[in-house]
């Protein structure tokens, strides 16, 4: 069944692509027709992609790996900063941080910037600069909350990259390429699909547009987080079951190498002839403590 409805996507205008001079001929497959001048996306071809993409990016976050979502253009920002946050994924909707994928460790180090800012203002240290020193240090605390804030828990790299818009985010789109992290994106009739490795042909310009290609993506991200946390609770469960099993078991087996170690212990002394020898032993006591009682009589 599909995720989308193509009356739903129809309502939000999906199928509106440029005008036919600005377009790009390898979208050609992904065109309806021509009309007064713009190109008409096949809603039907978006439909299938959609959900290609959305399978792949469920499993994806089933396993418990991260997607960037891509989107610093005006109509995006909004729309992707409050769906993504929803479901705890990074996104980056200001300007893109030039070597943000090729330069990671670099951009980490930004970050910890932040947290080690965080960590003055808790433990006094702040108090100690001069009034100067610290609005310098609430400027750059605040400029780097605003372009990395919401990369804050991105610790490695992205497992994908989900983008908004190919020509503004070409940047994103070489560096995701550069280290084979494949890409997702809506990409429109006048952009180029060569590498972006799942195509979900839309219009990108429009807000609704933007919100109903988001709102199915994070909805199949959403339902794969929540597969792996029933995963998890219950192999959690199947192994408290195991150990307590394990645990009753346990004196059983004790009970019986007991039994075990002594049976051994008196064939070996039957077969040694220590069992006879023993007896005899016995009776001599028995005789001895008897001979008294006799010899008085």
């Amino acid at each position: 069944m599909p995720r989308t409805d193509f009356n739903q996507l129809l309502e939000a205008g999906v199928h509106f692509g440029h005008l036919k001079r600005k377009w790009n001929p390898k979208m050609a497959p992904y065109i309806f027709m021509e009309k007064n001048g713009i190109h008409i996306i096949d809603l039907h071809k978006t439909v299938a992609k959609l959900d290609e993409a959305a399978a792949a990016m469920k499993q994806i976050a089933k396993s418990g790996r991260r997607i960037l979502f891509v989107a610093t253009k005006k109509q995006a920002k909004e729309v992707v900063a409050e769906m993504v946050a929803a479901i705890n994924m990074p996104y980056v909707t200001e300007r893109w941080p030039g070597g943000m994928l090729t330069n990671f460790p670099t951009i980490r180090k930004a970050v910890k910037k932040m947290t080690i800012i965080d960590k003055m203002t808790q433990d006094g240290t702040y108090d100690n600069f001069s009034k100067r020193e610290k609005l310098q240090i609430t400027r750059q605390r605040a400029k780097l909350e605003k372009n990395l804030g919401s990369i804050a828990d991105l610790t490695r790299l992205p497992a994908a990259l989900f983008v908004v818009d190919v020509q503004k985010e070409s940047n994103a789109v070489k560096e995701a390429k550069r280290l084979s992290i494949p890409v997702f994106a809506m990409v429109d009739t006048c952009c180029d699909p060569t590498d972006i490795d799942y195509v979900i042909p839309a219009n990108d310009d429009a807000t609704k547009s933007i919100a109903v290609i988001i709102e199915t993506v994070t909805a199949a991200v959403a339902e794969g987080l929540n597969e792996r946390k029933l995963e998890k609770e219950k192999e959690g469960a199947e192994s408290s079951e195991i150990s307590a099993r394990d645990g009753r078991e346990a004196k059983p087996r004790i009970k019986r190498a007991v039994r075990a170690g002594a049976d051994d212990f008196n064939e070996k002394d039957e077969k040694s002839g220590k069992g006879d020898r023993r007896e005899k032993a016995a009776e001599e006591v028995a005789e001895t403590e008897s001979a008294p009682g006799a010899a008085t009589e």
